[in-house]
């Protein structure tokens, strides 16, 4: 590599301008000069929890073989690219979700999903596995965690809980909800931008990335090509998420009903549409090493949404409710392939994404899933996990493992906060590591 400076570049390196700061990739000109020789550098590990409502078709998600000879099962077949990056975990519990003397599966399902305690009406659960990351590592970045959520309809299944239950997957501590963000906008600002500033730089409709122009310009001059064309293919990701938001927020507003509040923000329309934004925003998150942890409820449990752009106009909730109706069926498992779908976009992004020698997915362990296993019976039990990525080469992925009936899901979590650097001796139910990742 050719650069004009001798001493590396700071791994903290940011574009500044007006009320902005842009955390920048990791490039070669970051590598100590003691790495040159061919040794490789230690990328920070980062991880996500992505969470879908209302359980699965067991029989259409879970490979039939073990080990890496697994086939994938219809549900899972949007992840065919990306088979190698990703292991399918089978009989794993989250038993502290049952309703117990409280009724309701959806609310405490939702709030024992990180935490592997069951929640209690008086607003009272247990800290989660991303705010436990969050208080041993989050020191070490910009943002100490990152909470989104495409629901921005209110209609979780609250189950006589304080709504909050059912559409929050993080807590802080046992009395401390974190509400998940959703405006797009709104996440953008909190990683690059400076609020003050934000509302001048969009009364004149600038770019971030004009306000930061000059500086970018100048750290063309101290890289070499291969990371000149990491930092213009990064601001192009940048610039491209800021003309999507902006479309959205450029659609005429519909005319509203009597009575009707405008919405204070546009958001996409699609399920698609939205999940894949905030999925960008956070592989950005997750480039820049502004953050990571990250929790993303792709919908609250419980939830009713209807998938008009896949032909689906009954509601998600009561579709999961099928007692094996066909047509019913039918609808729910082209939901459940349509949220798989959303999942192999957001982790093809992280892959298309260069890290040293290898892909930011590489460094990533990205869990995706529920606290419902079969969605028609209300199962706690054999839930429908996926984890994705390598963790930094301490995880053998391509694989079908099945545990042993009611091993506490709490156990892989104990496992990923192990490898990013927080470990814990506990979490909720949990009663050891999670073996067999390695």
């Amino acid at each position: 590599m050719n650069t004009i400076h001798n001493r590396p570049l700071s791994r903290r390196t940011a574009l500044r301008g007006l009320g902005a700061t842009i955390a920048l990739p990791w490039l070669e000109a970051m590598a100590p000069r003691s790495l040159a020789s061919g040794s490789t550098v230690r990328h920070p590990v980062r991880m996500a929890f992505l969470y879908v409502p209302n359980g699965v078709q067991m029989s259409q998600w879970t490979p039939r073989a073990e080990g890496e000879r697994f086939e994938l099962p219809p549900t899972l077949a949007p992840l065919a690219n990306l088979r190698h990056d990703i292991n399918v975990l089978s009989g794993l519990a989250a038993l502290q979700g049952r309703p117990f003397s409280d009724g309701g599966n959806h609310a405490p399902a939702m709030g024992a999903f990180l935490t592997g305690v069951h929640p209690q009406k008086i607003l009272r659960c247990g800290i989660s596995a991303d705010q436990l990351a969050a208080s041993r590592i989050g020191h070490l970045t910009r943002l100490p965690s990152l909470e989104m959520s495409c629901n921005r309809s209110g209609r979780p299944t609250c189950d006589g809980y304080p709504c909050v239950v059912s559409s929050t997957m993080s807590w802080r501590s046992p009395t401390q909800p974190i509400p998940a963000e959703g405006s797009p906008r709104a996440i953008f600002d909190r990683l690059f931008a400076s609020q003050a500033n934000d509302r001048e730089r969009n009364a004149t409709r600038r770019s971030i990335l004009d306000t930061v122009r000059d500086e970018a310009s100048a750290l063309h001059n101290q890289v070499s090509t291969e990371d000149r064309h990491r930092v213009d293919e990064y601001l192009t990701s940048i610039r491209d998420i800021e003309q999507r938001i902006a479309r959205v927020e450029a659609l005429p507003a519909p005319r509203l009903p009597a009575g009707a509040a405008r919405p204070e923000e546009r958001i996409p329309a699609s399920l698609a549409d939205y999940a894949r934004l905030l999925g960008d925003l956070m592989a950005l998150a997750f480039q820049t090493d502004v953050t990571r942890i990250c929790s993303f409820v792709i919908d609250s449990e419980g939830s009713n949404r209807s998938y008009p752009e896949i032909g689906i106009n009954s509601a998600h909730h009561d579709l999961s409710h099928h007692n094996n109706r066909d047509d019913m069926v039918r609808s729910i498992l082209r939901i459940e392939h349509h949220h798989v779908t959303q999942l192999a976009y957001i982790l093809q992004r992280l892959k298309d994404i260069r890290e040293g020698e290898g892909t930011l997915l590489d460094n990533c362990m990205i869990a995706y899933g529920c606290a419902l296993g079969d969605g028609n019976r209300h199962d706690h039990f054999d839930l429908p996990i996926i984890l994705a990525g390598k963790g930094g080469g301490s995880i053998r992925t391509g694989r079908h493992i099945r545990y042993p009936q009611n091993t506490p899901l709490t156990n892989l979590w104990l496992a990923m906060l192990d490898r990013a650097g927080a470990a814990t001796p506990r979490l909720g139910d949990s009663t050891g590591l999670l073996n067999g990742l390695s």
